[in-house]
């Protein structure tokens, strides 16, 4: 297929894709979203988004994936930090997000829940989605075993640490987009550190 005459580079016309995919599903959902909807969002001509996507699946797969790299490539804590700090950092990036020039971090985890729902009925977005799960309690499990390794943390299982922390971040997102309760994932981060990190620490 010949390009059609794009003016910026593949990744960043792939990224305007995303934004406006974003966009898009927020207002019309993923059972009534159609490719014209999302060239809607955007100033390239829709021509583009075929050129890039072979239809709606392939676009979904790729979307799927771009929001689980926006979450997980931009925790940020100084490479000298202790575990307790980096643990703290990832907890707050689940939870809170990292922050968005528009279409903020709540909006966006409107968007994915609601994909999230529809994963049972489609293999691959069940598989994108159980990988993400597995990337957020993996990172966290490493954490917790530095942290035990280097004295800081108690001996704990750090398998069911991170599962215990992932599925808190994931109910608590939930019941905000679900319920509309907006307090509930600072509910949750107190609940983390007073129950768990809190009694976590080495010096209990």
């Amino acid at each position: 297929m010949s390009d059609p005459g794009e003016t910026v580079s593949a990744k960043d016309t792939e990224d305007v894709i995303m934004e406006a995919t974003f966009r898009a599903l927020s207002k019309h959902g993923y059972t009534d979203l159609r490719m014209r909807d999302i060239g809607e969002e955007m100033d390239l001509t829709r021509q583009v988004i075929h050129y890039h996507f072979e239809g709606k699946r392939a676009l979904m797969s790729s979307f799927l994936e771009y929001v689980i790299d926006q979450y997980e490539g931009s925790v940020e804590v100084e490479e000298d930090a202790d575990p307790r700090t980096e643990l703290d950092a990832r907890i707050d990036q689940c939870l809170f997000g990292p922050e968005f020039e528009e279409f903020g971090h709540w909006d966006r985890m409107k968007v994915y829940h609601e994909l999230y729902t529809y994963a049972q009925n489609d293999d691959d977005h069940r598989a994108l989605f159980d990988d993400h799960y597995d990337r957020i309690r993996g990172s966290v499990v490493e954490v917790v075993e530095r942290g035990i390794e280097e004295g800081e943390f108690r001996n704990v299982d750090a398998e069911l640490m991170g599962q215990l922390l992932t599925d808190v971040i994931h109910a608590a997102r939930g019941r905000r987009i679900a319920l509309g309760h907006e307090d509930a994932p600072r509910e949750a981060r107190r609940a983390i550190d007073e129950f768990v990190l809190d009694s976590l620490s080495a010096d209990d």
